[in-house]
């Protein structure tokens, strides 16, 4: 009999977005064909301590796994046994410590294949400034933005509030530019929300990101590939809140509404799945993305918002439910992944030997 290969599940993390992780890897685990692939669980808690997890997959849903007393602590990544038989890694994780390209420096050091995009993706696609900059060079539509700084803010917040309002109208949105989920992100309309949402931002992160209000539809869209990157079809979501935040995409699912396809023009289709592709190819991305636009109730103009390089894979995330769509299974959407991240592996071990 044929051995099955063995998928090292990650779940958990340092990140603000903890309890999405929680819910993502329940799903893929339960979704994952168990005639095909073994799986060893990898917990990563808040203070980043990692446990071989043998416990109850329905306690990493309910956030208590880590009172099981089937986990083994603070193992060796260099020589664990049930870690070094993984033939590649999931890391069903997402924000900071996990989405932004550190954890892929991890397993790249470890000459260890996974899934996802690399080091160079996931970073420049998590910082939303350093982002934002790169589609700009490759002609992408983005909205218009200001970087601030923590320090700068806590030094004097009025003046960094009169930088912001000689670059935009009310309202403004204020994100952390390091992370997802829309974490820490807030709309300001007036002078107070706005010292308010910055204070908000730097409890994540040192820079922020400033934005103009977009009056348009969330339109959202999958890719998935390595060089030969498939684009789906884009779906809508009409949220329940007055912007799509993490409530709404977490823990409101059931009030906000999911249109796929979304009922826009075919030629808008076209322009925003050929913008998805150039942007997904402009910051090297590998394995899966899911990219963000806006749709402008005006004049119908196509912007660019972001790249999550690790989307949600719970129960009402958007990024399964686009490729189910295009005839795609969660099962068989697992597998593919898990393919090409074992052939981009390859063909950089390909790439290195030709070198040597």
């Amino acid at each position: 009999m044929e051995k099955k290969m063995n998928v090292g599940i990650m779940f958990g993390g340092r990140s603000g977005e903890h309890e999405v992780s929680l819910s993502s890897s329940y799903n893929v685990i339960n979704a994952i064909d168990r005639n095909k692939f073994d799986l060893t669980l990898i917990g990563i808690t808040r203070e980043g301590r990692w446990s071989i997890y043998t416990g109850d997959v329905e306690k990493i849903k309910e956030d208590t796994w880590e009172q099981d007393p089937n986990n083994r602590w603070d193992f060796s990544l260099f020589s664990d046994n049930d870690f070094n038989a993984c033939d590649i890694f999931f890391p069903v994780m997402h924000g900071t410590f996990s989405e932004d390209g550190t954890l892929q420096g991890l397993f790249e050091m470890l000459d260890k294949p996974y899934v996802g995009c690399g080091v160079l993706a996931s970073s420049a696609a998590m910082d939303k400034c350093v982002f934002k900059v790169i589609m700009q060079s490759e002609h992408i539509p983005v909205a218009k933005g200001l970087t601030l700084y923590k320090s700068a803010i806590l030094k004097d917040i009025e003046i960094q509030c009169d930088e912001a309002e000689k670059e935009f109208d009310y309202p403004i949105f204020v994100k952390p530019a390091n992370m997802g989920s829309s974490v820490g992100i807030s709309k300001a309309h007036n002078r107070s929300e706005l010292k308010d949402a910055l204070r908000e931002a730097i409890k994540y992160d040192t820079k922020l990101l400033l934005e103009e209000f977009i009056d348009g539809r969330e339109i959202e869209i999958a890719a998935l590939g390595n060089e030969d990157v498939q684009i789906s079809y884009p779906g809508w979501i009409k949220p329940c809140h007055e912007f799509y935040d993490y409530e709404a995409k977490y823990l409101s699912g059931d009030d906000s509404e999911v249109v796929i396809p979304a009922p826009i023009p075919e030629e808008k289709v076209e322009e925003i799945r050929h913008y998805a592709k150039k942007a997904y190819i402009a910051i090297g991305g590998s394995g899966l993305s899911r990219i963000d636009f806006f749709l402008t109730n005006s004049d119908n103009k196509v912007i660019l918002n972001e790249i999550n390089t690790m989307p949600g894979f719970t129960n009402i995330s958007m990024y399964p439910k686009l490729w189910d769509y295009c005839g795609v299974s969660y099962p068989d959407l697992i597998e593919k992944l898990i393919d090409l991240g074992l052939d981009r592996y390859r063909v950089r071990k390909e790439l290195l030997f030709k070198k040597q």
